[in-house]
């Protein structure tokens, strides 16, 4: 029906024009009136699910970052317009360093644990596995530990034309990236992979080594109290027996070497007929141009004939 409709342009020129101005119009005020709505997530890590409703606080931060103290680099790679019912793919980027060894739970040296935190736009949902194609299925397979520097996901975009809820325009998407364990556990207690401090100023009297690796450290304080601080198996000490220490000095090195990172992105839900419109509108304003420079050069040819005349 385009088509004919472009066809027709000799006899119905005028109409062409105004239709095309207003469908312009029509283009650029939406394009500004869109904006984001609320995010929603259907899943996200199990431990953060413990203690919080929402993977996202009022503030924007990610809750992932109350438990992973330490900062990294996160970056995310999205397409910037994806048109409806259309499969794509988000790559969050985790960069580390693969020679470093994260402390594990028994307080042994192992590979650093790796994971993502996707928000998506309401709507937009993981792509279903008879949706994915082959190259992408193949990026988004198990992949060796080296290679978790790079997540994919396959995202599948909503199509407003059959949910009404959905809307065309512009949406925000909330990434958080993590490399290496917590140092706080949702309960609020520390795991094995934080620095452990001094409970009470004074003397410390004894470190006597635990059968599961770690160590409870006595603190003998000057008015005769006393405090015993256990220490979990992994971390190394830095104090001895008879060592004088504050309150809240570090009684162990921090043996972190992982952190959280979070990074905020836009993506446009883009209605195929608005680009129709707005080539269309392109169209027209070329083709008028060109008709004003063709109409310039009768109107000059004319005029030298008739001072030939």
């Amino acid at each position: 029906m385009r088509t004919q409709f472009l066809t027709n342009t000799p006899l119905l020129g005028a109409n062409l024009l105004r239709r095309s101005f207003v469908m312009a119009i029509a283009t650029v005020m939406i394009l500004l009136a869109s904006v984001a709505l609320p995010q929603t997530a259907s899943a996200y890590p199990v431990y953060a699910q413990q203690g919080y409703e929402n993977p996202r606080e009022a503030t924007g931060r990610i809750v992932c970052a109350n438990c992973h103290l330490a900062q990294k680099p996160t970056e995310v790679e999205i397409p910037q317009s994806v048109k409806p019912d259309t499969v794509f793919k988000a790559i969050v980027k985790i960069p580390y360093d693969t020679k470093v060894q994260q402390l594990v739970a028994g307080g042994e040296r192992g590979p650093l644990n790796v994971g993502a935190v996707l928000m998506l736009p309401e709507g937009f949902t993981l792509a279903p596995e008879d949706r994915i194609p082959e190259d992408l299925k193949e990026e988004v397979g198990p992949l060796p530990g080296e290679q978790y520097q790079e997540i994919v996901f396959p995202i599948l975009s909503p199509n407003p034309n059959q949910d009404k809820s959905i809307h065309f325009g512009k949406y925000s998407v909330h990434v958080g990236g993590n490399r290496g364990r917590g140092q706080i556990y949702p309960t609020g207690e520390k795991s094995n992979n934080a620095v452990y401090n001094a409970s009470l100023a004074g003397k410390i009297t004894q470190v006597a080594k635990a059968e599961d690796g770690g160590y409870a450290v006595t603190i003998q304080a000057e008015d005769g109290k006393s405090a015993v601080d256990t220490i979990p198996a992994g971390p190394e000490l830095l104090v001895a027996e008879g060592q004088e220490v504050a309150s809240g000095d570090a009684l162990t090195v921090n043996p972190n070497v992982g952190g959280f990172g979070q990074v905020d992105a836009e993506i446009v839900l883009q209605d195929p007929n608005r680009i129709f419109g707005l080539l269309a509108f392109f169209a027209i304003v070329t083709l008028a141009q060109i008709m004003l420079v063709l109409k310039k050069k009768q109107v000059e040819r004319v005029q030298e004939a008739e001072m030939e005349f």
